[in-house]
């Protein structure tokens, strides 16, 4: 169990999926560029990337631009096969099936979830 103050610490953000990249030599890693609408001090958009495991639910992975769905984003960054994956994708998953949370209506990149 935890505390609702350790829930809280979790930076739980809606993103948009702009680009996906299969990471060469590994079976289950796609690399996908997020924007959170995050910008930096001269007003310019700043994407993250996030490498995630998922490639195998997807058998065109091109499928997911588009999608918004909630990241955890205050994860501390991770290099998995060279590339930094600066937080963590959100989905369930049972038995050999995986689903993305998706929220039921339309919420802009960068909404929190409460």
């Amino acid at each position: 169990m935890i505390t609702y103050d350790d829930f809280a610490k979790l930076d739980i953000t809606i993103g948009e999926i702009k680009t996906v990249d299969i990471v060469e030599d590994a079976d289950r890693l796609l690399r996908l560029t997020v924007d959170f609408a995050e910008t930096d001090e001269e007003g310019n958009a700043i994407h993250r990337q996030i490498v995630s495991g998922i490639r195998e639910y997807y058998e065109d992975p091109q499928s997911l631009v588009g999608t918004k769905c909630p990241f955890l984003t205050n994860l501390e960054p991770r290099t998995i096969r060279g590339l930094e994956s600066q937080g963590m994708i959100l989905a369930a998953s049972h038995e050999d099936s995986l689903g993305l949370l998706v929220p039921s209506v339309d919420m802009p990149a960068g909404t929190k979830i409460a």
